[in-house]
């Protein structure tokens, strides 16, 4: 974390010893002050809070979350909030952050449900719970009992968001379970191994050229490998994601005779689009059913 946003930080909580996050400036019948870490969480929160929270993301459209590095003005915006949605391990100084002046008013959705191991060590677990819509469904379970706690006259209408979201949610899950039933492949070539999750639950295989984070750089003896097992498999499509360059995959679709085509992890929303997370994971299922060769 660069040493500018730790003073920042430092300053801020000093400064707002004694209070109760955001709570203490806002008056009766304003809404509630919510930080989203990035995009799904964003969504999350909107879609059960309505009118009654004003959410802010810190992740502008079009920016990889993954490697954010927090302005003052934003460490202010996470020290302010009456609730501020993260999950640890994910964006390194939203995690300072939080510990430093937001610890009571943080909601972890990493704790909502274990995340899937991907190694030992630190950051050693796999963030990227929110492309399994039943994951997805609990968080939101989790965000609406937060709200109620803060706002307990609108309870009702956080449980009844709430539940309209998991209504969706749950419809999503039952398209994708169809839609992936009955395909020629199970196997999802992926530039960034950001489908852990959503593998698991449609009973398909990840095979990620790079890292958890798109900034990991595969070996050769990597690329090989997946290039073999892409051969193997007669896998058709190396899928490649919004928001970073898709050179590697373009590079390995190449070199396999296959095709490279766009797999969204929805961390963020390029700048300008009407999508939401329901419509772009309806655009990911599509692309699996092509490239994976489902009737």
């Amino acid at each position: 974390m660069p040493r500018i946003v730790l003073s920042a930080v430092a300053l801020v909580a000093l400064g707002l010893a004694g209070c109760a996050g955001g709570t203490g400036d806002r008056a009766p019948g304003d809404p509630l002050s919510v930080v989203a870490a990035f995009y799904p969480l964003q969504f999350v929160a909107e879609s059960v809070g309505g009118d009654r929270v004003a959410v802010t993301n810190l992740v502008k459209p079009g920016v990889e979350p993954h490697d954010l590095e927090l302005q003052p003005s934003q460490v202010a915006k996470i020290a302010d909030a009456d609730l501020v949605i993260y999950l640890r391990d994910f964006q390194p100084a939203v995690d300072d952050t939080v510990d430093q002046a937001a610890d009571d008013t943080s909601l972890d959705v990493a704790e909502v449900d274990p995340l899937r191991a991907r190694g030992r060590g630190p950051g050693a677990r796999d963030p990227h719970v929110w492309l399994d819509p039943v994951r997805l469904s609990a968080i939101a379970d989790r965000v609406a009992e937060r709200l109620a706690r803060l706002d307990p006259d609108h309870a009702a209408d956080f449980r009844a968001r709430a539940d309209a979201l998991k209504a969706q949610l749950a419809a999503l899950d039952r398209e994708y379970a169809a839609g992936l039933a009955h395909c020629a492949r199970r196997e999802i070539v992926t530039s960034h191994a950001a489908f852990g999750y959503l593998a698991d639950r449609y009973h398909l295989e990840q095979v990620a050229v790079a890292g958890v984070s798109p900034e990991e750089e595969p070996s050769a003896s990597h690329l090989a490998d997946v290039a073999q097992l892409v051969r193997e498999r007669h896998a058709t499509t190396i899928f490649f994601e919004t928001l970073v360059s898709p050179e590697l995959a373009e590079t390995l679709a190449r070199e396999t005779g296959t095709r490279a085509e766009k797999l969204d992890p929805i961390e963020g929303i390029e700048p300008g689009s009407s999508d939401s997370y329901v419509t772009l994971m309806r655009t990911n299922l599509r692309a699996l059913q092509t490239g994976l060769g489902c009737p």
